[in-house]
């Protein structure tokens, strides 16, 4: 087909006759440049259009999560005015603010088919931020009228019954969520090697059933994939000595360290030479309901942000053994504050907080 054009073309230019060539000489250069261009302008037109038309279609922001709220016609007699307002305000308690996004991100990997460490996080696009929630494990739930801690809402149903168990509790959807093998966590690390990182305390624990074994010194450590998960994952040592709260001494050494990764993946040098690395181990080790485009569409928007603008805090609660009771004043300001996807506030009356 290619050289099939080419003699076409060919064919067109030796068809001006010699005589017309020899007369007039720059009018037939001047008509076969613009012909020229015209078909290149085109070209280029049609080509960015088609770019322009696969990035969007492709690269496109997720979709917001909308609560099931019947609109209200101002043709609509059938409604008494006290009905019509009522609809009217459970519309606007439901209104999204724009390119704000919720998604729980859990690591899988305890042993006992719950999840290992739950962080809620809001991606306000619009204004920047990503402020990433922890969940203590421990916190109570209740599904089916019996109690259980909330991490094994992930045994009991997966991501899904998780995110539902969340979004019941702190009266907010959950959009999406990411389920990581602990193990990818471990081989990121290595990826992109290893984590400088100042370890809260000593750590001495050792566990013969789980085979695990945690032993480091306070102060900063240069942590490959495999110590990494050992230091995330301590709570205590063998003496009962350590964090003195236990998950959540452990919950504040994750976000620090989650922290300091972000900061070493999102480096111009390592988003350039580690890219194929970062997405065999996405592709082998984190499931999610985002797609691709998805994916690439909010990396691309954290990278404008800067790796600065990513903060943690965890939901404020207290421990009457054996579970975490989330305040739900305090709760309620961390939610209003940093993960609320609506433009008007949560109220108490939207938690449904076990007591």
């Amino acid at each position: 087909m290619g050289k099939a054009l080419c003699k076409s073309t060919d064919f067109t230019t030796a068809a001006v006759p010699r005589m017309q060539g020899a007369l007039f000489p720059m009018a037939k250069r001047t008509r076969r440049r613009r012909r020229s261009w015209g078909r290149t302008f085109l070209l280029i037109v049609f080509t960015a259009a088609a770019l322009y038309a696969g990035f969007h279609c492709f690269f496109r922001p997720p979709e917001q999560k909308q609560d099931e709220v019947i609109p209200v016609s101002d043709t609509d007699t059938e409604l008494s005015d006290q009905e019509r307002a009522a609809a009217e305000a459970a519309a606007a308690h439901t209104r999204r603010k724009e390119n704000f996004y919720t998604i729980l991100v859990s690591g899988v990997d305890d042993g006992n088919g719950n999840s290992d460490t739950n962080i809620l996080l809001a991606v306000d696009v619009a204004n920047g931020s990503i402020h990433g929630v922890s969940i203590p494990r421990d916190t109570k739930a209740v599904w089916n009228g019996k109690n259980h801690k909330i991490n094994a809402a992930y045994g009991s149903g997966g991501m899904e019954k998780l995110a539902d168990t969340v979004s019941d509790q702190l009266g907010i959807p959950v959009d999406y969520t990411v389920c990581v093998d602990l193990k990818g966590f471990t081989a990121l690390v290595d990826a992109i090697g290893g984590i400088d990182f100042e370890v809260p305390i000593n750590m001495n624990y050792d566990d013969p059933i789980q085979n695990l074994s945690i032993h480091f010194q306070k102060g900063m450590q240069h942590l490959n994939g495999a110590d990494a998960l050992r230091v995330v994952r301590f709570r205590h040592n063998n003496d009962g000595t350590g964090y003195g709260s236990e998950d959540l001494g452990r919950m504040s050494t994750q976000q620090n360290f989650l922290k300091a990764v972000a900061k070493k993946m999102f480096t111009a040098g390592n988003i350039a030479t580690k890219i194929d690395d970062y997405a065999r181990i996405f592709n082998q080790y984190v499931e999610t309901d985002l797609t691709l485009g998805n994916l690439v569409w909010l990396g691309t928007e954290v990278l404008k942000m800067g790796v600065d603008k990513i903060d943690f805090s965890t939901l404020p609660n207290e421990w009457h053994s054996p579970y975490i009771y989330l305040d739900p004043t305090e709760t309620l300001t961390v939610v209003n504050t940093y993960l609320n996807p609506y433009v008007e506030d949560r109220t108490v009356e939207d938690l449904n907080l076990p007591s």
